[in-house]
C-alpha cells in the first residue's frame, strides 16, 4: 500500500499540474501523506500504546496541514488558474481510486483499532473519496466548462482532512491520557 500510494502520488501530482485541477493536486497530497501515514504505521508497529498514540498524533497535524494546504491552494486556484482539463482529471482519478479501493479492501478489518491503525484506515478512506469527487469534479467540469467543479470538490476534500485530522487527534489524546492513567495506577499499586 505505501508503493501504491507513492507511485499515485507521482502520477496524480504531474497530472494535476498538466490539468491544473486543484482537485487532482489535492488528492496527490493526500497520496503522498498516505505513503509517510503507512511508513510511520510500519515502523510503530508492536510500539508501546504511547509511542502510537504519538505517531498518530503526529498524523492528525499532518492530516490538518494538509487541509489548510488545499484550501489556501483552492483559493489560488479561484483567483490565478483557468479550467481544468476535465479528461485528464477523470481518467487519474479513475486510475487513483481503483488503487485505493485495493488498499481499503485491506485494511477494512482495522477500522477500529487503535489511533495509528484507525489513522491509516481513515487515509484510505479518504482516498477512495477523493478519488470519487475527483472525477464528479471532472464530470462537472466537462458539463459546464468551468472550474467551479474542481474548486468545490478540493474545498471538500481539505474539509474531509480537516475532519479525519481531529477524529485522529481526539482518538490519540484519549489513548495518551489512558496510558498517563495507567502508568499512574501502576505506580500508585506498587508502592
Amino acid at each position: 500500500m505505501l508503493a501504491i500510494n507513492a507511485g499515485m502520488f507521482v502520477v496524480e501530482a504531474a497530472a494535476g499540474l498538466v490539468a491544473r485541477s486543484a482537485a487532482l493536486l489535492g488528492d496527490s497530497l493526500d497520496m503522498l501523506g498516505d505513503a509517510l501515514v503507512y511508513g510511520v504505521s510500519l515502523a510503530v508497529i508492536g510500539s508501546a500504546l504511547r509511542v502510537r498514540a504519538w505517531a498518530a498524533f503526529a498524523k492528525g497535524i499532518s492530516l490538518t496541514l494538509m487541509g489548510l494546504w488545499v484550501f489556501g491552494a483552492t483559493a489560488y486556484h479561484v483567483l490565478v488558474l483557468g479550467v481544468p482539463r476535465a479528461e485528464v482529471m477523470g481518467v487519474v482519478g479513475f486510475m487513483a481510486l481503483a488503487a485505493n479501493v485495493a488498499s481499503v479492501l485491506i485494511l477494512v478489518r482495522y477500522k477500529d483499532g487503535d489511533a495509528n491503525v484507525r489513522s491509516v484506515w481513515l487515509c484510505s478512506r479518504n482516498d477512495a473519496i477523493g478519488n470519487v469527487a475527483v472525477m464528479l469534479a471532472a464530470a462537472g467540469v466537462w458539463v459546464t466548462a468551468t472550474r467551479w467543479p474542481d474548486l468545490i470538490v478540493a474545498a471538500i476534500m481539505a474539509g474531509l482532512f480537516l475532519y479525519s485530522s481531529a477524529q485522529i487527534l481526539r482518538q490519540s489524546l484519549r489513548e495518551l491520557r489512558s496510558d498517563e492513567l495507567r502508568a499512574a495506577d501502576a505506580a500508585l499499586h506498587s508502592h
